[in-house]
């Protein structure tokens, strides 16, 4: 295998790493920019808001582009740009400024599509499930490093610019890895809808927007209210729009063919899944036991490295194991067993949460359940799109996990805020965080049976017991299955 080729797998996984990890990483330091630059909470919030927004605009673009132009220059692209944003955000004290390049940093998010379809060009199929698995899980590893490393900086109450230095350094190592990368011609014809990425662009925007303001405005608001009929408005423009011109972003086939919906929206629950365990759990062990008889007390270093490192961490090891999942028993067997998997992290975390190994064990299986989902979405997608629509299928399927997240971190916060527990300090109930893990629980329920009942069954190619072991990826997993007959 050439040197270049071989190179495809592992700058995979380092830009799909950064990806999550740029976008974990400011989480924590909402407060600390809000106090440093003299702004309200509600505009500190926008670090946040802004770059999921950029987003949600972006990706698909991006992720079109590369189909039509090769993914290595549009990846060299996007890096520049978010090298850009991040010198930017690290060297301003203007909250217009630090915004600005957020936005910049948002371009990161098309990096993941464009990395499957690298690996979709670059390996041979009895290497690609494996390399994909693998690639998927560093999204909850890259997340776990964000918080992990944001944690270690800030300890002793650091300055939030260096955490933007960080991602400067971090994103000039991904530039000069994707440059190693072969020069491809693009594998689509055409041109960039640029009618419809502005229509899709907008939609999400709409959608997103209220779900991230939605506790501050007031759920049941005429402002969040309106943007989400707004939302479906023009959301439907979009898919009627779409059936009409000849070369379209999104192909009707994608928003109607039955794995490819039914991919969407597990993708929407295991990013609901995953920011709702990160942000529970995070404030649930934070928690003074001595004022709400509840908790452990532990700092904001403590909750990352001691609570929830275990789970993501643990993604380097489950997200090959996840690979010999679909590799031997296929994306839909996988895909059950994750949603499985989260309800009893969920429902554990529901019922046992006094003691610190239960906290660890419950994270543990419900990031667990992320990374083999993450694992088998990857596949279902490519086994049923073809070359030409890799990056948009894939980009498409990265905004149901981003609504996921917003939905996710909207339901925890609306969930810590309301009714708590009367003295100086605003606290929340011991039974709110219970109600969150129930109807996690609860989704990853109904997440396992609409997989398993509506996913079509199919004849999905899965490798022997020989050609598991003799994948370099795969292999390393040490997953003994028996033959599937």
């Amino acid at each position: 295998m050439p040197s270049r080729t071989r190179m495809a797998l592992p700058v995979a996984c380092y830009v799909v790493l950064l990806v999550s990890a740029l976008q974990t990483l400011v989480v924590p330091v909402v407060a600390n920019i809000r106090a440093d630059l003299g702004v309200s909470t509600s505009a500190a919030s926008w670090v946040v808001t802004a770059n999921l927004l950029a987003a949600a605009v972006l990706t698909p673009m991006l992720g079109r582009l590369g189909d039509l132009h090769g993914r290595r220059p549009v990846m060299l692209g996007v890096l520049v740009v978010v090298l850009l944003g991040s010198v930017l955000a690290a060297t301003t004290s203007s909250l217009p400024l630090l915004l600005a390049g957020r936005v910049a940093q948002a371009a990161s998010f098309g990096l993941f599509p464009l990395a499957i379809g690298v690996l979709r060009e670059e390996l041979p199929p009895q290497r690609l499930t494996g390399a994909m698995a693998l690639v998927s899980g560093m999204l909850s590893v890259g997340a776990g490093f964000g918080l992990v490393v944001t944690g270690l900086l800030m300890r002793h109450g650091g300055d939030y610019h260096q955490l933007f230095w960080l991602s400067t350094a971090l994103t000039a190592i991904g530039l000069a890895g994707v440059w190693t990368l072969p020069r491809r011609a693009g594998a689509a014809t055409g041109t960039l809808d640029w009618t419809g990425a502005a229509l899709l662009g907008l939609g999400l925007v709409l959608l997103i927007l209220p779900l991230e303001e939605g506790n501050g405005w007031g759920w049941g608001s005429a402002r969040v209210l309106g943007l989400l009929a707004a939302a479906l408005v023009v959301l439907t423009v979009f898919v009627l729009f779409e059936r009409r011109v000849t070369h379209p972003l999104v192909s009707t086939r994608m928003l109607s063919h039955r794995p490819i919906v039914v991919a969407n929206a597990a993708g929407l629950f295991l990013g609901f899944a995953m920011f709702a365990v990160f942000l529970s759990v995070s404030q649930l062990v934070q928690t003074p036991p001595a004022i709400a008889g509840y908790g452990f007390g532990a700092s904001v270093l403590a909750a990352s490295l001691v609570y929830l490192l275990p789970g993501t961490a643990g993604g380097v090891l489950t997200a090959p194991l996840g690979g010999r999942l679909v590799a031997r028993f296929g994306a839909k067997a996988t895909l059950v067993l994750a949603a499985v998997l989260a309800g009893a992290g969920f429902a554990l975390l529901a019922a046992l949460h006094s003691a610190t190994w239960q906290v660890i064990v419950g994270a543990l299986i419900v990031n667990t359940a992320v990374t083999f989902g993450y694992a088998a979405l990857p596949a279902l997608l490519v086994a049923h799109v073809t070359p030409a629509e890799t990056g948009i299928a894939n980009s498409v399927n990265s905004i149901a996990r981003s609504v996921g997240m917003s939905l996710g971190t909207a339901f925890v916060v609306t969930m810590m805020t309301r009714n708590p527990i009367p003295g100086p300090l605003p606290l929340p109930r011991e039974a709110q965080f219970v109600t969150v893990f129930v109807i996690g629980a609860g989704l990853a329920a109904i997440a396992a049976v609409t997989v398993a009942w509506l996913l079509p069954r199919v004849r999905e190619p899965k490798l022997t017991v020989a050609e598991v072991e003799a994948d370099e990826v795969l292999g390393a997993a040490g997953l003994d299955v028996p033959a599937v007959r």
